[in-house]
């Protein structure tokens, strides 16, 4: 199954935006009450570490309103009693995937793959020659759909010409097992191809189903994709070269993202990049890394 572009973009809709599936008694002018949005909340933050806004209310309702559908359930109350059982476990995975916000491209934020095309695998050819460590590890922090890690491995491929005489592998991981399984297939809308530049699309795309694309096979082969929750223990151990974790901590809370951080520096070789999105900062949040290029850090201790 292809990935949708509108599986992207996060809902925000009014409470008359609601349409309700028949069979489902949610209501017009209260779908979801101050108990229930508080409930669903909490378990954002505990399971994925996710802060949700108070305006975010319909955003929640809608997405829980499509477990409650799958399930068969009457209403959100239902839905509540139905995670308090012994349905938890079961149902866990699921609803985390429904509250996660994935919204992502190809060359997202296109100043860190310049960065890293023009200045750091050069660099890192240049002292590979001197001491011949040519093994690299980047990792992709909440990859979503999958065009983070793929742009990753197109400029890594487009970059080193005798790759295949490296040990490079990418890690992408999200908390998001569905678009986990998207990512693995490589097969996306054509309108997704505008956001790939032209000579990489030459290169590293090929036409598949009617209206979509599939990504090179060289690019899945320096890629593993793995389900991943940050907040849980992490079963590599590293070092890695590179760190991307983008527009991901911007929904965590100051302690979670000081956790966070510290465990990047931690799996991170002791000069290793960290790439984070143009809205997020570390400012006041870890001292553990230094500012080397547009939202690009390099650990110091």
């Amino acid at each position: 199954m292809a990935v949708s572009k509108n599986q992207n973009i996060e809902l925000q809709v009014g409470t008359g935006d609601v349409d309700p599936s028949p069979g489902v008694n949610f209501g017009w002018t209260a779908p979801i009450s101050d108990a229930e949005f508080d409930y669903f909340r909490g378990i954002a933050h505990t399971e994925a570490g996710i802060s949700i806004a108070d305006f975010k209310r319909n955003m929640v309702f809608r997405r829980v309103s499509k477990r409650i559908r799958t399930l068969g359930l009457k209403d959100v109350a239902a839905y509540c009693d139905y995670l308090k059982s012994d349905h938890w476990e079961r149902e866990r995975q699921p609803l985390i995937n429904a509250l996660t916000t994935n919204k992502t491209s190809f060359f997202r934020e296109d100043h860190h793959f310049t960065y890293l095309q023009n200045m750091y695998f050069p660099e890192f050819r240049k002292q590979a020659a001197k001491n011949g460590n040519r093994r690299l590890r980047i990792w992709s922090a909440g990859s979503s759909s999958g065009e983070e890690p793929y742009s990753i491995a197109m400029t890594l491929h487009d970059s080193i010409d005798d790759l295949g005489n490296w040990d490079a592998r990418i890690l992408a991981t999200d908390i998001d097992t569905e678009m986990i399984d998207h990512s693995k297939r490589g097969v996306y809308l054509n309108e997704f191809l505008d956001d790939i530049p032209d000579t990489l699309q030459t290169k590293y795309t090929k036409p598949d189903i009617p209206g979509h694309f599939r990504l090179d096979q060289r690019l899945k082969q320096l890629i593993t994709f793995k389900p991943l929750n940050l907040l849980e223990s992490w079963p590599m151990k590293g070092p890695f070269d590179m760190i991307f974790c983008r527009n991901v901590v911007i929904y965590f809370d100051k302690p979670t993202k000081q956790v966070l951080f510290d465990r990047f520096a931690e799996i991170l070789k002791p000069d290793g990049l960290l790439m984070i999105g143009h809205s997020e900062s570390l400012f006041k949040v870890t001292k553990r890394f230094k500012m080397v290029g547009q939202s690009v850090y390099q650990r110091t201790e």
